[in-house]
């Protein structure tokens, strides 16, 4: 039996990892799969690094904080393309939409796990300096769903605009607290921001030595699901119901909806150097990485 784990349950762009399980595309590969629905997040990447779990889809960058260099691990296939990041601003500030400098001042809500990186660089290559954003970490919750931390922040008072994912924005849209800021998948912010990362699915240099047929089976499955959802985003209903609170679950398909045309399995040259510029820039590499030392090319032909 192998576990899959992904960074954030309810992403709309990791959903592609959980559906593959769910919907038995990896059963039709023959390969029984485990969907572990916990906040990957937190320390998904290091239970691949021990053996505890076999996929994790999150962050195409992920790996770097369990696996140096990318020494012993690698990218299977993309999830999604580009980065998936939203910020949800208070619908009183009055600032133009996709407008990063015009932040100065604000205070951002967002997760330490992974996405705060990708914030702060994202404000420094805007040109903003450090202190001229507040950046604080999402108020806890005990829980593993983190849709309503953008919500929390707002309703509280503990956060002018949040930093997340599709989900985190769309409830506080539907809400009527928020109204999206920036949406990097689609070009806001900095030249550049939409290829600083991209979701992926990630996995051990020791299942792709012991288990090659297991890998290629995973691309399949998730090529399938990519396109099972573009076909059908309603499909996502036959586990939601049961996996998600009723609002996550209700609007899902919707977010699926508008994201499916970047659900692709290829990592192109234009992801790959974004992702290797993104690395070296906040010290997750020391240098820029080949193909081959990053993604598990063996199974490129399986993207297609």
């Amino acid at each position: 039996m192998f576990k899959m784990m992904v960074a954030d349950v309810d992403s709309p762009s990791y959903i592609v990892a959980t559906a593959a399980v769910k919907l038995g595309f990896f059963a039709a590969e023959g390969v029984e799969v485990e969907f572990i629905p916990v906040y990957g997040a937190k320390d998904g990447i290091e239970q691949l690094k021990a053996g505890k779990i076999h996929f994790f889809g999150g962050p195409a960058f992920a790996a770097t904080r369990a696996f140096p260099q990318w020494r012993g691990a690698k990218l299977l296939c993309a999830l999604a393309q580009n980065s998936y990041w939203f910020m949800g601003i208070r619908k009183d500030i009055p600032i133009a939409r996709g407008d990063v400098l015009a932040l100065k001042g604000v205070r951002i809500a967002c997760s330490f796990a992974f996405p705060k990186t990708a914030l702060q660089h994202m404000l420094s290559e805007a040109g903003l300096a450090l202190g001229d954003v507040e950046i604080v970490e999402s108020l806890k919750n005990g829980s593993e769903w983190h849709s309503l931390d953008g919500i929390r922040a707002i309703e509280e008072n503990y956060a002018d605009a949040f930093w997340g994912n599709g989900m985190r924005l769309a409830l506080a849209e539907k809400a009527g607290l928020a109204r999206m800021h920036i949406d990097t998948r689609r070009g806001d912010g900095p030249s550049g921001t939409k290829h600083y990362n991209f979701a992926a699915l990630t996995v051990s240099d020791r299942l792709i030595e012991r288990s090659p047929e297991v890998a290629a089976a995973a691309v399949r499955a998730i090529k399938a699901t990519q396109k099972a959802l573009q076909r059908d985003p309603s499909l996502v209903r036959h586990f939601a119901d049961e996996m998600f609170p009723k609002a996550q679950a209700e609007l899902m398909p919707e977010l699926i909806d508008r994201d499916k045309s970047f659900y692709q399995a290829e990592i192109g040259v234009e992801a790959l150097s974004g992702l290797n510029r993104f690395a070296l820039a906040n010290g997750l590499l020391d240098r820029a990485l080949e193909p081959e030392e990053v993604i598990a090319t063996q199974f490129m032909d399986t993207w297609l």
